[in-house]
């Protein structure tokens, strides 16, 4: 790509091959298995996903697939007087978005563990993000169905359209509300309770 420089290349644990890029015009962003993770084009996408909530009364918030902080920095704008804890499985992002993308400016409280085992107890807003690569790892949980508001990201593109449009069906049955947007290369449910 036109004025691609690498910042830095690492190995990791859960995500493999990790890159940090800087591309004029588009920023510094996060890459693992090719796929942009955090920064970039995520935050285009998160920005105009977030754009569709209308609940004012957002105070306790949890990003489940922190990443490299993208949508936390979003959240921070959007609601910045809620409280947002942010999990993440690899320490290795954490670690480049504080690094790159002002993540430890973000007055959140990270927890690095498996999203999994996160104990989940009455969210207002609950970002499901939950990515290894292009893997989605999927820990839908009863307890999810006491948040006022979910938001599941799903790739949509090639072989992963099937299975997310799958995963939206189980959603509909679930939740009160489904409401589905398709942002680039991607499939957002934006799920209501209440």
């Amino acid at each position: 790509m036109f004025g691609t420089k690498i910042l830095e290349t690492r190995r990791s644990k859960y995500n493999r091959d990790v890159r940090v890029l800087k591309t004029w015009g588009i920023g510094i962003y996060i890459q693992s298995g090719g796929l942009t993770q955090s920064g970039g084009i995520v935050e285009q996408i998160w920005k105009s996903t977030l754009k569709r909530l209308s609940a004012k009364d957002i105070r306790k918030i949890l990003i489940l697939g922190l990443g490299g902080g993208t949508v936390a920095g979003l959240i921070r704008k959007k609601y910045p007087n809620a409280k947002i804890t942010g999990v993440e499985i690899d320490p290795m992002m954490i670690e480049l978005g504080k690094q790159y993308l002002n993540l430890g400016d973000l007055g959140i409280d990270i927890k690095i563990q498996d999203a999994n085992k996160f104990k989940l107890k009455g969210y207002d807003l609950v970002i499901i993000d939950t990515y290894l690569g292009d893997k989605y790892v999927d820990l839908f949980s009863e307890k999810l169905l006491k948040s006022k508001i979910v938001v599941f990201n799903r790739l949509f593109y090639g072989d992963k359209k099937k299975e997310a449009l799958k995963f939206g069906k189980k959603l509909e049955k679930l939740f009160n509300k489904v409401d589905v947007y398709y942002p680039t290369a991607n499939l957002m449910y934006i799920c209501y309770n209440r």
